[in-house]
């Protein structure tokens, strides 16, 4: 899996999250645990693959908020007491 995080700015409320996560849900369908979060001023999902960041720029600045930067790493979830 890939986590993808996203700084994004204009987020000011919990219908401004509301409104990012819906933006990445229909450019990326494969989403997966798709978060926002206004406080940190940045979004993340899983996805199986890669995803083109600049698609993701052009469906977050068309919702009027601005994405700063998007980073893509690989993510291993955490097992249980480490193991």
């Amino acid at each position: 899996m890939i986590k993808t995080t996203m700084k994004i700015d204009g987020m000011m409320c919990g219908m401004c999250e509301a409104h990012v996560q819906d933006a990445i849900r229909k450019a990326v369908p494969e989403a997966k645990k798709v978060n926002a979060s206004k406080s940190k001023g940045e979004a993340s999902f899983l996805t199986p693959e890669a995803v083109d960041g600049e698609v993701l720029i052009r469906a977050i600045d068309a919702t009027g908020y601005s994405c700063l930067s998007v980073d893509s790493a690989p993510y291993e979830k955490k097992r249980l007491f480490g193991r």
